[in-house]
């Protein structure tokens, strides 16, 4: 059988990432009072960063991922949880991230966890059109005369 941390480690540390995240984003929002481009635009890098960091399993992807596929054997080889396939290679990519585990039976399977890839997308694009609004305002504000003639 799979680890607990395995199965259910990445959604449990993105949510508590989300959680401790939000003390600091609200400290910001409540002293700086940045405008709505600005706040989404880090809502929306934090979640492509929380995002990768499960869509990679929190780096074990790249340390061990035949600990992510299945169980070791006395043996020495990686078997499948509740089957009798045993591992034939795996699979691993950064961008986007993912995981595939081969098996002697022929099949795959697919470790990351289906809403990682688009919630890494998501986040990504709102940071990315937010940036733009927010660059595009800036160039506004600077072509705007500055100086306002009074009648006396």
């Amino acid at each position: 059988m799979v680890s607990l941390f395995t199965l259910f480690g990445p959604p449990a540390i993105t949510l508590l990432l989300f959680a401790v995240g939000a003390i600091p984003y609200a400290f910001w929002v409540a002293r700086r009072k940045p405008s709505r481009p600005a706040r989404w635009a880090v809502i929306g890098i934090a979640a492509a960063i929380a995002a990768y960091g499960a869509g990679t399993v929190y780096g074990l992807a790249y340390t061990n991922p035949l600990d992510i596929c299945g169980d070791k054997t006395g043996d020495g080889v990686y078997m499948d949880a509740g089957r009798d396939y045993s591992l034939t290679s795996v699979n691993v990519d950064s961008f986007p991230p993912s995981i595939t585990c081969h098996w002697t039976s022929g099949h795959s399977t697919e470790e990351v966890w289906f809403w990682a890839p688009p919630l890494l997308y998501a986040g990504l694009a709102c940071f990315i059109v937010c940036c733009a609004l927010l660059l595009i305002n800036r160039h506004k504000y600077r072509k705007a005369p500055r100086d306002i003639e009074l009648d006396a």
